[in-house]
């Protein structure tokens, strides 16, 4: 049944509802904005005629206005933001890239007490666009930012939307080579030290090895979830060792983790690399320090840094972007595993 049309009473969400699309989308296009698909285009520009949607004139002014900045958004405690070589890795590639363009990049660690601050300022209109580099699925304050400004994501959200925007490495792949290597060279008895269950890069990484044990017909000696922490690596670790399993090897999700891990192991009287083979993830400067050095899984997080400048930088300048962008993963051997 088709819908009457509303004469200049029309909200933006209706808008929306009609085109098929999200706020953001229609926000985007009314302010001028070609970050839109042309099919997407389209539909809302089919759906303000017909609905005769009129724009708030100060708020599209306002919107307009450029400021030639960026905000890169961290949601994380401080303290694993600076103790996490991951983050310094990324920070990295984006300046870069930015570093080449006149805009300049305002960084906010967003934690949960902070997360309402972030949005408020960045609905002030300080920025042009964000980069979010690392998320949880507790964060919902995301799912409001993209009604704000152009976003790019650093990894896949957890709630991906068509119109969504965000470059990632193929966690699965990784945690299936990790798995695979330690397979291979003979090893049976497998635990993990996974990542977060509230992290797309925790849950990949841990299907990825949960996949490769199924396919050689194996079960996993244990599977404990850690937090990307030292401290939570020893955690998980200690959890496995309590509960008297036999394991030869161990996977565990990211280098900080394997560090802890062996601190745990080794307070038992275990030996990494002699007495249990283990493989981090990363690839950070983490794995070259430990004793023995750690085999790990490189992700190319330079690389992720500067796609996720070079997407966001395409969409404000309505360029055509990718929307989706995901960066393989390789095997660093060293002499843990």
């Amino acid at each position: 049944m088709e819908l009457a049309p509303v004469r200049g009473t029309a909200t933006i969400e209706e808008v929306a509802a009609r085109a098929g699309v999200s706020r953001s989308t229609v926000s985007r296009v009314v302010n001028g904005s070609t970050a839109v698909s042309p099919a997407a285009l389209e539909a809302v520009r089919r759906a303000i005629d017909e609905l005769q949607y009129v724009p708030n004139r100060a708020a599209r002014s306002l919107a307009s206005r450029q400021t030639r900045a960026i905000a890169l958004v961290i949601p994380e405690q401080t303290d694993r933001f600076f103790g996490d070589p991951f983050f310094a890795s990324i920070v990295a590639g984006i300046g870069e890239v930015i570093g080449e363009s006149d805009y300049i990049m305002n960084m906010l660690i967003a934690s949960d007490d902070a997360s309402a601050k972030a949005l408020a300022y960045l609905r002030g209109g300080s920025v042009d666009g964000a980069i979010v580099a690392s998320h949880h699925t507790s964060d919902t304050f995301l799912d409001r930012l993209a009604d704000v400004v152009p976003v790019v994501y650093g990894g896949r959200p957890a709630r991906v939307r068509a119109e969504d925007y965000y470059v990632d490495v193929d966690n699965v792949a990784g945690g299936q080579a990790a798995t695979g290597y330690l397979i291979a060279r003979g090893h049976r008895r497998i635990a993990t030290v996974s990542g977060p269950p509230d992290m797309p890069a925790g849950i990949d990484r841990l299907q990825g090895f949960r996949d490769e044990m199924a396919a050689a017909g194996l079960e996993p000696v244990a599977v404990e979830n850690g937090d990307f922490t030292e401290m939570g690596g020893a955690l998980a670790m200690n959890r496995i060792l309590s509960t008297g399993a036999e394991l030869d090897a161990l996977f565990v999700a990211s280098d900080l983790m394997a560090r802890g891990a062996y601190t745990a192991l080794r307070e038992k009287g275990i030996e990494p690399g002699r007495d249990v083979a283990v493989i981090g993830f990363d690839d950070s400067s983490v794995s070259t320090a430990l004793t023995p050095a750690l085999t790990t899984v490189r992700q190319p997080s330079l690389t992720q840094g500067r796609h996720m400048a070079s997407v966001l930088l395409d969409m404000l300048a309505g360029r055509p972007a990718v929307h989706a962008t995901i960066l393989p993963t390789e095997i660093v051997e060293r002499a843990s595993a």
